[in-house]
């Protein structure tokens, strides 16, 4: 039997081991960071339910209708490679209870690099941590390298 494939977030473990739990619904992510992590996961694997789910209410999505949100992830989730991710930087929640994590997506979109750096929001909404916002940087406004970003130096203009 082959071995298990190695999780899509790079944290060194395999699928099973890792975000698998968390988009089966068996165990909510502990923190933002593995929150980011599993999301980021979800979109390399598909696992529409599990974006939708782990959006927070206030997220501007929610807002929409649900299968109008599910067909869009899909479309991204087929059109895009995720080979490599990042986690560069990280806040524990803060008074209003808001968590950020800095990190930086390796996508491809038919060979054509779409990678991005993206500074996430989350907030616990008393289930388990969802992803609240983000801010991103194109691939053209990156540092070089990308990985030296911290939330200290990531613009603020954003």
């Amino acid at each position: 039997m082959p071995p298990a494939p190695p999780c899509p977030c790079t944290s060194g473990l395999r699928y099973r081991e890792c975000c698998a739990r968390y988009h089966r619904g068996e165990a909510e992510a502990p923190d933002a960071e593995a929150l980011m992590r599993s999301r980021y996961s979800a979109f390399a694997l598909r696992e529409v339910e599990y974006l939708w789910r782990t959006l927070h209410p206030e997220h501007p999505d929610r807002s929409r209708p649900k299968e109008e949100v599910l067909r869009e992830l899909r479309a991204v989730g087929s059109a895009h490679k995720y080979p490599r991710l990042h986690v560069l930087d990280r806040q524990p929640p803060d008074e209003t209870g808001t968590a950020v994590v800095l990190f930086y997506a390796r996508i491809f979109e038919k060979g054509k690099d779409r990678s991005f750096v993206e500074r996430s929001k989350f907030r616990h909404d008393g289930t388990g941590w969802r992803y609240l916002s983000g801010e991103g940087l194109s691939p053209s406004a990156l540092p070089q390298p990308p990985e030296t970003l911290t939330l200290a130096t990531f613009p603020s203009d954003v």
